[in-house]
């Protein structure tokens, strides 16, 4: 059933916001998020997403959809695009994407949606699955971890996902972990040559690296010319200082940098109890950025409805 609130008046935005990493769950999932992680076997998940940090307080929250909108409203943000996790297991993958399709059906002027996937389930099962997330109006892969996932970059099924990708025009987000930041529980190293290689492997298929794509054009000139390489802003104050926005942008066009934020995960646990969307626009919009980050390279990369 649709929900009468969470429409944003456009004239209360300067600039329409577009939030391309935001994580959702399941009402059974978010009833019991520890008992839920247990009985289905996804431990990995459950490292990452239920632990506490040293006050007691959980790293993150498991919002319903109401209230991811109205924390979008509270932000100025217009438009959400709900990333899928890099699950251990294909059902999973497969019900969390039943799960977006609701609720971009739901909410079709505020949410949009990326299909997971894990090669495990086989080559026909992962091809139909993409197709079939494509037809429910899923308009992305990810956010997908081949490194966490338990296969290879170079898996013969995942390079045929990649490809069934290109085809339909799906982007695909990568989870990347920068080597230099903190250690934490259930960090998995992403090897950045990886993300290199499968660039030019694939050049039909546009990627977009999550959590600034672990600073790899400023580390790597190679990078610099990867033509369909995208990257998101996702977790940027867990793991650098408000000087990346411009830092990054020395190096990076910017029509190849999308805001995201990976909510509901807690970016300023110092200063916020909850998750707090706002204020990593305020981080953003204090740096100084051309606009154009906040929404319009989302609306064109993603082809948004107008109406985002």
């Amino acid at each position: 059933m649709r929900v009468a609130y969470g429409r944003v008046p456009r004239d209360s935005f300067v600039v329409p916001i577009v939030d391309a990493h935001v994580h959702l769950y399941p009402p059974d999932l978010n009833r019991d998020p520890i008992g839920w992680a247990a009985s289905h076997s996804e431990t990995h998940w459950a490292i990452l997403c239920t632990r506490r940090r040293k006050d007691g307080r959980g790293v993150q929250t498991f919002p319903s959809i109401d209230e991811l909108l109205h924390s979008m409203d509270a932000a100025g943000i217009s438009h959400a695009v709900l990333q899928g996790w890099y699950w251990q297991w294909p059902e999973t993958c497969e019900w969390q994407n039943r799960f977006y399709a609701e609720c971009v059906r739901a909410h079709p002027d505020r949410l949009s949606a990326f299909a997971t996937f894990n090669p495990a389930a086989g080559r026909d099962a992962t091809l139909a699955e993409i197709q079939r997330a494509h037809d429910d109006g899923l308009i992305g892969l990810g956010e997908l971890s081949p490194h966490s996932q338990g296969y290879d970059v170079g898996d013969p099924i995942f390079a045929e996902a990649l490809e069934l990708a290109a085809d339909l025009r799906l982007p695909v987000n990568l989870h990347v972990t920068d080597a230099d930041s903190g250690d934490y529980p259930g960090k998995v190293l992403t090897p950045a040559r990886d993300f290199i290689w499968l660039a030019r492997q694939f050049p039909r298929t546009t990627f977009i690296l999550s959590h600034w794509g672990a600073l790899l054009p400023m580390h790597d000139e190679e990078a610099e010319n990867l033509i369909n390489v995208f990257y998101d802003t996702s977790a940027s104050p867990l793991l650098y200082d408000a000087t990346i926005w411009r830092r990054f942008l020395e190096i990076v066009p910017e029509e190849r940098v999308l805001f995201g934020s990976d909510y509901p995960l807690n970016l300023y646990p110092k200063l916020d109890i909850e998750p707090s969307l706002l204020r990593l626009v305020e981080e953003a919009k204090a740096s100084g950025i051309d606009s154009d980050i906040f929404g319009a390279n989302a609306r064109r990369l993603l082809r948004l409805p107008k109406r985002a």
